[in-house]
C-alpha cells in the first residue's frame, strides 16, 4: 500500500519554539495543548504532521471507533454496540488489534456540536428501533493529535468542549435520553493568524502553551527553507532518508522522555521559583504555575535529566505564561516573558 510521505519534522528551519511546544505535548498530553499564533505559510500544519509521523506505531482493538487499547479495560466497552468486542472483554480475553500511525485528526471551522462530540445514530435507531451513539471527532482523535486551524475562527461553545475534553481525557454525550462517555485523550494543538481576531482571555488561558511564530527574516535561512522544499518536491522519498538518523534521534529522545517523566524530581526551590516568575510578570489564577512546571518536567525528561533546573523554568515559562499575562485592553499577548520580567523587576527595584 503507497503511503503519502510526509516532510521530515527534523528538517523544518528554524522555528524552535513551535516545535518544543509540539514535542512537549506529545511528552506529557497534560500539558494542555498548544497553540501557535503567527502568520500564514510558517509550517504550522507542516510541523503537526510531520511530528506525528515521527511518533511510534500505536495499538488498537480492530474496527474500535473510539481508538481503545487492547490492553486496557474501559467501561465504555461495556456499552458499546460491538458485541463481539463486548463480549470478549467481559470474558476476560483480548480482543483483536492492528498497528498503526499515531493520526492527526483536523477539525474543520464550520463543524458542529455534533460532529465533533457525537449524536444520537439515527439510521440505526429507524432500522433497529435501538438508541446508539454515533462517535464524533474526538472519539477519532483519542490516542491521537487533534489539529485545529484557524482555532480563533470557531465558535466560542466549541472551543470550550474542545478544551474541556482535553483537560478531563473524556467526552459526554448526552442526546435523547442516552448518556455515553468514551476516552478522549489526545494532543490538542490549534492555530490562528492574530490579525483574523483573537480568543477570549478566558479561552487563551485554557491552552496549555502558547507560541508566537512569524517568518524567517533571515535570507540565508529563507534559502534553505526554497532549497529543501524543491528537493522534497522532487524526490520525497529520497529527501526523507537523508535525515533518517536526525528524525531517529528525535523519536528515541521522545520515547525516553515518556518514559523518563514519572521519575522526575522538582526540588521546593524550583516550585518557589515558578511562583515568583508567575507573580513576576502579573498571572492570574493557578493554571500558569501549573503548566509551567509540567513543561519545565517534560524539558528536563526531553533532555535525559530527572531533576528540575531553573533553566527548565525559565524555558518552559516563555511557552507557558505569555498568553496568561495580565494586559490592557486591546494590549497583544506578550511574546517574551523574560523581557517582560527583567523590565518589571527594573520599574521595582
Amino acid at each position: 500500500m503507497n503511503t503519502k510521505t510526509i516532510y521530515p519534522f527534523a528538517a523544518i528551519v528554524g522555528q524552535q519554539r513551535m516545535k518544543l511546544g509540539l514535542i512537549l505535548n506529545v511528552i506529557n498530553p497534560a500539558i494542555g495543548g498548544v497553540l501557535i499564533r503567527g502568520e500564514k505559510g510558517t509550517a504550522k500544519s507542516t510541523a503537526v504532521r510531520a511530528l506525528a509521523d515521527l511518533l511510534p506505531l500505536i495499538e488498537v482493538v480492530r474496527e474500535c471507533p473510539f481508538q481503545l487499547s487492547p490492553e486496557a479495560a474501559h467501561e465504555v466497552c461495556l456499552e458499546c454496540w460491538k458485541h463481539d468486542c463486548r463480549r470478549i472483554r467481559l470474558d476476560g480475553g483480548r480482543p483483536d488489534s492492528d498497528l498503526r500511525k499515531t493520526r492527526v485528526i483536523e477539525l474543520p471551522v464550520g463543524a458542529t456540536e455534533d460532529r465533533l462530540i457525537g449524536t444520537l445514530d439515527l439510521e440505526h435507531a429507524l432500522k433497529k428501533g435501538e438508541k446508539r451513539i454515533e462517535p464524533g471527532i474526538l472519539a477519532e482523535a483519542h490516542r491521537g493529535i487533534l489539529y485545529v486551524d484557524e482555532v480563533n475562527l470557531l465558535d466560542d461553545h466549541l472551543v470550550d468542549v474542545l478544551l474541556d475534553s482535553a483537560a478531563m481525557g473524556i467526552n459526554t454525550v448526552e442526546r435523547e435520553g442516552v448518556s455515553f462517555t468514551h476516552p478522549a485523550q489526545f494532543t490538542l494543538v490549534g492555530t490562528m493568524n492574530p490579525e483574523e481576531g483573537e480568543l477570549r482571555p478566558q479561552l487563551l488561558d485554557r491552552f496549555g502553551l502558547c507560541v508566537t511564530i512569524e517568518g524567517i527574516r533571515d535570507s540565508s535561512s529563507r534559502v534553505e527553507i526554497m532549497e529543501r522544499r524543491l528537493r522534497f518536491e522532487e524526490d520525497p522519498t529520497g529527501f526523507a532518508q537523508e535525515w533518517d538518523n536526525e528524525s531517529a534521534a528525535v523519536v528515541e529522545k521522545i520515547r525516553n522522555a515518556v518514559d523518563l517523566y514519572s521519575r522526575i524530581t522538582v526540588d521546593r526551590s524550583i516550585l518557589m521559583e515558578i511562583a515568583r516568575y508567575c507573580l513576576d510578570v502579573g498571572v492570574d489564577g493557578h493554571r500558569g504555575d501549573i503548566v509551567t512546571l509540567k513543561a519545565a518536567k517534560a524539558l528536563a525528561a526531553y533532555d535525559n535529566r530527572t531533576d528540575v533546573t531553573v533553566e527548565d523554568v525559565n524555558a518552559a515559562a516563555e511557552l507557558a505564561l505569555p498568553h496568561r499575562v495580565r494586559r490592557q485592553p486591546l494590549q497583544d499577548v506578550a511574546v517574551d516573558v523574560k523581557v517582560l520580567r527583567d523590565s518589571l523587576s527594573k520599574q521595582h527595584s
